[in-house]
């Protein structure tokens, strides 16, 4: 049966002149598929948005589709891991974070079965609004025990991601991006490793920690910051859970004050571990923390949304330059 080609639109976040890559989750799942027998694909009604065609293509007899069911499509999965199979879920992640949640909990991570979940549009990062918008699902996730939380930066380390949570015991919450998604990191000298938190940019000013597609764009606001006098340094912190909070605390200790950048609510995400890491430590530091406001947020295109919310370029070039 044929399929509709995967097209640009709902939850990209590419800029179109910059490079990018169309569908990395799905021709890298796909990829490993090819050595690993054991790993099936299946989602909820949404192949086509989760960028799972690509493995539906090239593995037919390994791609299950539960209709648009997302209780069942995790208790399919958590069934499937028990016969030793590695299954990867993926659908929209507000309907996994909030309609599954009991079942991720108690069928998979209780059980600590190697079922992977890609959830897709995280964060501020769609225009349907409150219903379709997953931005507090670090907040939900992180309250699960033994549960692994990724956040990846782009297409590079979310290709290298997709493989190295096949070998991570348990289950594991991956925040996905889809369709054309940018190109930032160099694939020869970035490695992603569960736990590590990265440096992406040296600096001497202020101290920027970020997680996911915000590491991506505080890259780039971080070159306008420096014509401005400002030298700011970056910390991508890509695991979320277990959390590296020594190197956070080192990271942080290095400079006079800090900026945590999140696509996520200003509680239970990043900017919180952030906090925890230094109070753990004794340590008090002036921070900036760009994050979203606890409410639902309204429909419309990406451009509006963030500036509407706070989240745009202008917002965190004042966080790095003015520290608010």
């Amino acid at each position: 049966m044929s399929r509709p080609a995967f097209t640009p639109g709902m939850g990209e976040i590419a800029a179109q002149a910059g490079p990018y890559e169309a569908a990395p989750f799905g021709h890298a799942l796909a990829d490993l598929a090819d050595e690993r027998p054991e790993i099936v694909g299946l989602t909820a009604d949404m192949a086509k948005y989760t960028d799972l065609l690509p493995f539906a293509d090239r593995h037919p007899d390994r791609y299950i589709n539960v209709g648009m069911a997302e209780q069942n499509l995790v208790a399919v999965a958590a069934g499937m891991a028990r016969m030793d199979k590695i299954p990867y879920i993926t659908t929209y992640g507000v309907f996994l974070t909030r309609r599954a949640l009991d079942f991720i909990a108690i069928a998979c991570a209780h059980s600590n079965l190697p079922v992977k979940i890609f959830s897709n549009m995280p964060g501020l990062v769609n225009g349907l609004g409150g219903t379709h918008q997953s931005t507090e699902d670090l907040a939900i996730m992180r309250s699960v025990p033994d549960l692994t939380i990724i956040d990846p930066c782009d297409a590079v380390e979310l290709r290298q991601v997709v493989r190295a949570v096949a070998d991570i015991p348990g289950t594991v919450y991956v925040r996905n991006i889809r369709g054309n998604v940018p190109v930032l990191l160099d694939p020869d000298t970035h490695r992603f490793e569960l736990g590590t938190a990265r440096h992406l940019r040296e600096g001497a000013d202020v101290g920027i920690v970020s997680t996911g597609t915000m590491s991506g764009r505080a890259l780039d606001v971080a070159e306008e910051a420096a014509a401005k006098g400002v030298d700011a340094a970056i910390l991508h912190v890509a695991t979320i859970k277990p959390f590296d909070a020594k190197a956070v605390a080192d990271f942080c200790a290095s400079f006079p004050r800090i900026v945590v950048m999140e696509n996520h609510i200003r509680s239970g995400g990043l900017g919180t571990l952030v906090i925890e890491a230094l109070y753990g430590r004794g340590a008090v530091k002036p921070l900036a923390h760009v994050a979203l406001e606890d409410r639902f947020h309204e429909c419309g295109p990406q451009d509006y949304l963030e500036t509407k919310y706070g989240f745009d370029r202008q917002r965190l070039l004042e966080a790095i330059v003015e520290g608010r």
